[in-house]
């Protein structure tokens, strides 16, 4: 987690240098950015998990959009602060919404099994198993003010972002959302933006692949 925080702080600082990114920063630290999960039970569902996945997204979202300048003469590529800004700080809306609880799991662990008490290991269908408790998280949002458009808000609190910046976070979900608005409007705004596009990429990329691997050097 300490190398996740290092590595974005180096990015963010290293790139990011618009007014208002100092204090931007600086709520980050604050809060519980660099602590928290990435979701309450899906991906990187625990400690550290949420600047994981951002540094992931941005570095998928560099890659996507260097690629797209190789192969494609016409893209005008977004500058570096730009994919900075999108993929470090897409999912600012996740500050402050997941509660720890603590809850109780089976783990097969031959382990932990052979650890415990007779009385403690319990048999199903999968095999020998012991209960442990986990730390868990429960979602409960202080400000439901939606997903993209919730870290749009927060971000413009401290910085101005570009049009195209703003589609981008706020179309970086596509039409993975319960929002008929989304399901109508996520290609439209693909189609203005192709950074919106690979945004969105990124975060499936990041979710489903990079954030089961460890840390960038």
């Amino acid at each position: 987690m300490s190398d996740m925080k290092a590595y974005f702080d180096r990015v963010f600082q290293g790139q990011i240098t618009r007014p208002g990114s100092a204090e931007l920063l600086k709520w980050l630290k604050e809060s519980d950015f660099f602590t928290a999960p990435a979701s309450s039970r899906f991906h990187l569902s625990r400690p550290g998990g949420l600047v994981e996945h951002s540094v992931n997204v941005y570095e998928r979202l560099k890659q996507l959009c260097e690629c797209e300048a190789l192969n494609d003469p016409s893209f005008v590529e977004p500058s570096p602060e730009t994919v900075a800004i999108v993929g470090l700080l897409h999912d600012v809306c996740k500050i402050g919404v997941y509660i720890q609880e603590p809850k109780n799991q089976k783990t097969y662990d031959p382990q932990k099994v052979a650890a415990a008490s007779p009385y403690q290991v319990k048999h199903d269908q999968l095999g020998d198993f012991v209960w442990e408790s986990i730390v868990g998280y429960q979602f409960d949002d202080p400000i439901p003010y939606g997903h993209g458009e919730k870290s749009v808000y927060l971000i413009s609190e401290f910085m101005k972002l570009t049009r195209e910046e703003a589609f981008a976070i706020r179309f970086h979900m596509g039409a993975w959302t319960d929002s008929d608005y989304d399901k109508r409007n996520a290609g439209k705004a693909f189609d203005l933006y192709p950074l919106a596009l690979f945004t969105h990429l990124a975060d499936m990329m990041a979710t489903h692949i990079d954030d089961l691997k460890g840390v960038p050097s």
